[in-house]
Parts: structure tokens; sequence; C-alpha cells
């Protein structure tokens, strides 16, 4: 390709006016080619010179066609870059999203609420056989690494507490920080993280491949609501299994935590449970697993509603089930700091 250029003087100074390509010599043309041409013609015109494509073939003329309103669009969207601005604009499309997420969660939550109002007027239409089989996979299946990640916290926690409070003579409210701790916090808490990433992206990758394979839109073929059939048992065998896993993660928080204490301290068997006895009540106890149910609720909420929004794109599954985690586990801190508040002010 050739260029060639004509010049006029203005006050002394040449200044291009006209520009000419030779594009005889182009035997084969693609897209990526076509594009360039055509942005750099509008960047010429743009300063004032005129363009001219000389010798251009016929076969060529289409494409360069529909590489210049390609290019035009793109110049009529570009805006200048200001650093500033952009941030704001961020943050406000990132606001905006975040309400209509909530609402959204909001209108399928509704939905759920109202097929389970449903269900309960009608008991035969319950699949107890799938709620049964959804508890199994969500809550027995969990137990092990529910079960070793909470001894394994309640070691590091009574570790941690006894080497700071040794150092002022008060080693023996260890046993006081481990109780509450486990029973009010850590325990139901860490068994909403498991839960949340084992748990959610399951439900998240269970009804996204049926939505990619039109199983879902099968069902409402046949006059069947997938809310009944795919997310109701999910959402009951979660509401039922996280306070069992819950009630499992305290006992073995408290296992390793105790097996820590009276391995490093001056600490009996006897001493440890009568000082836990008296430092966690009954009332610290049901505060933490009353959390748990609405912990399995989002979880399943927020998993199953993902699951359902997966397109029939290859990226789409793992784009929603990374979606289920990460909103179920902000969720899941959300409620539990929205309960650490209302206990505060209740007193409790």
């Amino acid at each position: 390709m050739m260029l060639a250029g004509k010049a006029e003087k203005v006050d002394g100074t040449s200044v291009i006016q006209r520009a000419v390509f030779d594009v005889s010599a182009i035997d084969r043309l693609d897209s990526t080619g076509a594009l360039l041409l055509q942005k750099l013609r509008i960047r010429l015109e743009a300063n004032n010179i005129a363009v001219e494509l000389a010798g251009l073939r016929e076969d060529h003329r289409p494409l360069l066609d529909y590489a210049a309103n390609l290019a035009k669009a793109e110049a009529l969207t570009e805006t200048p870059h200001h650093p500033l601005l952009a941030m704001i604009e961020c943050l406000g499309r990132g606001a905006v999203d975040a309400c209509n997420e909530a609402r959204n969660l909001t209108n399928f939550l509704g939905m759920t609420v109202v097929s389970g109002f449903r269900n309960l007027l009608n008991p035969g239409q319950i699949r107890f056989v799938s709620v049964i089989s959804h508890i199994e996979k969500t809550g027995l299946n969990a137990l092990p690494i529910v079960g070793l990640l909470s001894f394994l916290i309640g070691v590091v926690l009574a570790f941690q507490g006894s080497d700071q409070l040794t150092r002022f003579g008060a080693d023996i409210f260890t046993v006081d920080l481990l109780g509450i701790s486990t029973f009010r916090e850590m325990g139901v808490l860490l068994t909403a993280i498991v839960v949340a990433g084992r748990s959610g992206s399951a439900f998240a990758a269970e009804l996204g491949t049926m939505q990619v394979n039109q199983e879902v839109d099968a069902m409402r073929t046949m006059g069947l609501d997938p809310v009944d059939i795919l997310v109701l048992p999910r959402m009951l065998a979660l509401v039922i299994a996280m306070p069992l896993l819950a009630v499992f993660a305290n006992i073995m928080g408290i296992a390793g935590g105790g097996l820590m204490v009276i391995l490093t301290l001056d600490v009996s068997v006897a001493q440890f449970l009568e000082r836990l006895s008296s430092a966690v009540s009954t009332q610290t106890f049901w505060i933490g697993i009353i959390k748990a149910p609405v912990c399995g609720l989002l979880i399943a909420l927020t998993g199953c509603r993902e699951g359902l929004l997966v397109t029939g794109r290859a990226e789409s599954l793992g784009l929603h089930s990374t979606r289920a985690v990460v909103i179920s586990l902000f969720l899941v801190i959300v409620a539990d700091a929205a309960f650490s508040v209302l206990f505060s002010v209740l007193g409790i």
C-alpha cells in the first residue's frame, strides 16, 4: 500500500490537504486490515484531510464499508478517560447492580415463600424423598469437613487465647473465651462458610446444568413449577441440616479447644467442664443456633437462584457457581452482623 499526499502552504507552512492510499497491490483483505484502514481514514478526516483509496478492488468494497460502520460506531462511543470520573462511574454502577441484585433476590424469596405456603396447604405435593436426599447430601456428607475444621479452629482459638491471657494470670478464662465464642459465633459462622462453599456451589451447578440441558424448560412445558420441584426441597433440606451441623460444629470446636487447654494449661477435665458450664448458658447456646436456619435459607436461596440464571454459554455455569458462593458468604456475614446488632440492642 502506497501513501501520497498533496500539501498547500498556509501562512508559509506546508499543510496536507489530501491523502491518497494506493491499495491496488492488496490481493487479500481481512476484517482487521479493513478496520485499520477505516480508523486511519476517520482520524485523517477529523484533521480536515481528504482521503482517497486508489485502485480499490470491487470485492474488497463491501468489507471496507462494513468496517467503516464499525469504526464510526467506536468513534462515537469513545470518551476521554478521566481516572476520577471512571472511579465514580464504577462505584455508581456497582451500587445500581447491588440494588438490582437485592431486588431480584427478594423477588425470588417471595416466589419461594408463595410456593412454600402452597405446598403447606397441600402437603401431598411436598417431595419428602427429595428433601431427605438433600439433607443427606448437605448435612450428613458434610460432617467430616465441618467437624475437622471446627476441631482445628477450636485448637487455634484456645491456643491463641491462652497465650494472651496467661500474660495477665487469667489463663482460666481461656475456657470462657472458647465456650462463648464457639457457641455464639464461631460454630455457626464456620458451618455456614463451609456449607456455602460446598452446597451453595453444588446447588448452582446442578440447577445450572439442568438449565443448559433445557430440563427446566421441559418442566415448565409440562406445567410443573421448577420452584416446587427443584428449589423448595433444597431449601427445606438446608434449613433443617444447618442447625444440626451447627450443633456438631460446636461440639467439635469445644473438643478441640478443650484438648488444647487440658494439654497446655494446668486444668483437669473436671475443671474444664465445670468452668465451661458456668461460662456458657443455655441462652448463649440458642443465640448461635437461631442463626443457623437463616444462614441455610440464604445459602440455598442464592445457590438455587444463580443456578436458574445460567444460560447456554459455556462460561455461564462457572460464573454463576462462583457468584453463588460469593453472594452467599456476603449475605451470611451481613446476617451475622445484623443478629449481633439486634442481640446487643436487646441486651442478650
